[in-house]
């Protein structure tokens, strides 16, 4: 047991200047993956600051007719709002698929945002990873990565984002909301997540003591339809091998709006622009939804054990669109 402090601050301000003032804190909310890393060793926090009292738990619709969600508002509670159900179902569908109902019941939304990889050499400390310990290397590459990055990756690392949530964000065109020592900021869910490169240890662009406050959600487009479809080795309690979160608007049989992330593909939720660019204006049929899923996955580099997954992607896409617009191909 390494000992550590613990702190509760009464407001965000307060928490701000906590982990300011104590160089490797860390932000916590339900804990259902920093207390694991923490027994696993791979995170060795001095200070834990509680922000779990602070006043940011509520989901509320804003003046555009969008949604702000609390940063530590509970997974079960999102997935469950009358909000959230009846105008972004691919974002409560994407919580019920993720983890069991005892996780979802204490994970918060900042918390699923900043979830850290299950590659099985980073939460290993007696393996080398570039994640974990910069400049030690990548055995995943050629080591297991069945379940790694076929998007994105790079030759220091080939991890894969684990969060079905952080999907259902980027399809939606979500903003998440920080607040810091230099005040308040948004950045789109979109590019806050970064791609490897030769810095995979930088899972975000957030700033040293920066927290999630929330995140906003934009109106859904008009007249849109809504799907998350994800697979995984068994039935329940898995991380996506892919996952699909698709938001669409069909009239008179062409598609006038799409939005499409892949979950398990990339070291941060992929945002389909390849995919959406073929769907856009262009009739809503299989061999349609077919070219926009090969456009967007030639760029794909799997690695010797996950080519699976490029096939995987291209079917589940084309299963879940051909799903979300059967009555308008009917």
């Amino acid at each position: 047991m390494k000992p550590f402090g613990y702190l509760r601050p009464d407001s965000v301000a307060e928490a701000v200047r906590a982990v300011a003032a104590h160089p490797g804190a860390r932000f916590l909310g339900g804990g259902t993956n920093l207390v694991d890393l923490m027994k696993l060793g791979v995170e060795t926090p001095g200070v834990l600051v509680d922000v779990t009292r602070l006043p940011l738990d509520r989901t509320e619709p804003t003046p555009d007719g969008g949604l702000r969600v609390g940063a530590t508002v509970r997974n079960s509670d999102l997935a469950a709002h009358p909000l959230v159900r009846e105008r972004y179902p691919v974002l409560s569908q994407a919580l019920l698929a993720g983890a069991s109902g005892q996780l979802r019941n204490i994970a918060t939304t900042g918390g699923n945002l900043l979830q850290r990889t299950r590659c099985p050499y980073f939460q290993d400390v007696s393996k080398p990873c570039n994640k974990r310990a910069p400049g030690t290397g990548c055995p995943a590459r050629e080591g297991a990565h069945r379940d790694l990055a076929v998007l994105g990756h790079s030759e220091s690392c080939v991890a894969t984002h684990p969060s079905d949530l952080s999907a259902a964000l980027a399809a939606l065109d979500a903003t998440v909301v920080l607040h810091g020592p230099e005040g308040e900021r948004t950045v789109p869910v979109t590019g806050f997540h970064r791609l490897p490169g030769e810095n995979p240890d930088q899972d975000t662009v957030i700033r040293p003591g920066e927290l999630i406050t929330g995140v906003v959600l934009p109106a859904p487009p008009e007249g849109s339809a809504q799907l998350y479809r994800k697979v995984r080795d068994r039935a329940s309690y898995a991380f996506a091998l892919v996952s699909v979160a698709a938001v669409l608007t069909v009239r008179d049989g062409r598609v006038q709006h799409a939005a499409l992330a892949f979950g398990g593909l990339a070291h941060r939720p992929w945002r389909a622009t390849a995919a959406e660019a073929v769907l856009r204006g262009a009739t809503a049929t299989t061999e349609t939804f077919a070219r926009a899923a090969s456009a967007e996955l030639a760029a794909a580099r799997p690695l010797r054990d996950n080519a699976f997954k490029v096939d995987l992607a291209r079917r589940l896409t084309v299963a879940a669109l051909t799903e979300l617009t059967a009555p308008a191909t009917a």
